[in-house]
């Protein structure tokens, strides 16, 4: 399996909520989903609209889908109008799914949109999204090549919030998901070879490899020797070209991935603590515990009762 599955093979979108937005005339609103774990996605199925984000613009017509990756403040509006009409945060929290009226009275219906707002585990995909534009796809629009399977995914999804069936949060959930992951590796595909964007090192003949198996199985005692070898290279060469594109070298950042990924066992609460220090490599409780200690600042156990608190159901 590729670096990029392996990565992304534990990630999943939940907690999907959707609503139809009626923009008329000169439309536009600002919208906080009020949430540092979220993704949010627009589908445009009638007319244009513009999204910005930190300063990020991008148009999207009709039939395409814009997705807002690690941030969660934005505006959006018609082509010619900037200023925020209308704070859109309350309008949401009211509306279930129901369809949500921009700038009503301003003349005709000018874009229907639907927006997609989704939950996701923060610590997990961390290292991926704080590489991310704000905005994806991040140029106007994907190659054809690239673009063939999320035209596919933007259709089901057009379709699915269009109409009332059985089942429908789960499908959008998934292909919200899917969309996710297309819009990720398209971007990927087209980094430049020369970059400051670790996420090129999923697409390097040599570290991608490294990566996998790191991903793959990180119980393993992995060595710089070890992981060198798969690559394929010297071991001083794997070390140096590793840090140089990942910014830190190979076993700082199979410790880290260690530590998000016990984190995710401990939020989840579906294993003991000592079957989670087997589950991420560590040889005793005791030293994952300081492992951990030293990222978070709590230990295992007082990590998920906090967590237990925040969540009880």
């Amino acid at each position: 399996m590729d670096a990029l599955s392996r990565l992304l093979e534990n990630i999943h979108l939940y907690e999907t909520k959707f609503y139809y937005l009626e923009g008329y005339g000169e439309w536009s609103y600002a919208l906080n989903t009020d949430a540092a774990n979220t993704i949010v996605f627009y589908l445009v199925v009638e007319g244009s609209c513009c999204i910005e984000v930190m300063g990020a613009k991008r148009q999207a017509d009709m039939g395409e889908i814009i997705m807002i990756s690690n941030t969660h403040k934005h505006l959006a509006h018609s082509l010619n109008n900037r200023v925020a009409l209308e704070q859109a945060d309350e309008l949401l929290l009211r509306s279930g799914v129901q369809t949500i009226e921009i700038n009503k009275g301003a003349g005709t219906i000018s874009v229907k949109l639907v927006l997609i707002v989704c939950d996701y585990d923060k610590e997990l995909m961390r290292p991926l999204l704080r590489w991310l534009p704000h905005i994806l796809p991040d140029q106007k629009p994907f190659s054809d090549e690239n673009s063939e399977l999320l035209n596919m995914g933007v259709e089901i999804l057009r379709i699915e919030s269009c109409n009332e069936r059985i089942g429908k949060s789960a499908m959008i959930n998934r292909m919200a998901s899917i969309i996710l992951i297309d819009c990720m590796r398209t971007y990927i595909e087209d980094l430049p070879e020369v970059t400051d964007n670790w996420l090129i090192a999923l697409k390097d003949p040599y570290l991608a490899k490294a990566l996998a198996v790191m991903h793959n199985a990180p119980e393993t005692s992995w060595t710089i020797h070890k992981l060198a070898e798969i690559a394929g290279m010297s071991r001083s060469s794997f070390a140096e070209r590793f840090k140089q594109t990942v910014g830190m070298p190979p076993l700082t950042y199979l410790i880290d991935y260690r530590l998000r990924l016990a984190a995710r066992h401990l939020r989840l609460q579906q294993h003991s603590i000592s079957q989670i220090s087997t589950l991420v490599g560590y040889a005793s409780d005791s030293t994952f515990s300081q492992a951990f200690k030293r990222i978070y600042g709590l230990s295992p156990r007082s990590y998920r009762q906090q967590f237990r608190i925040a969540n009880p159901h």
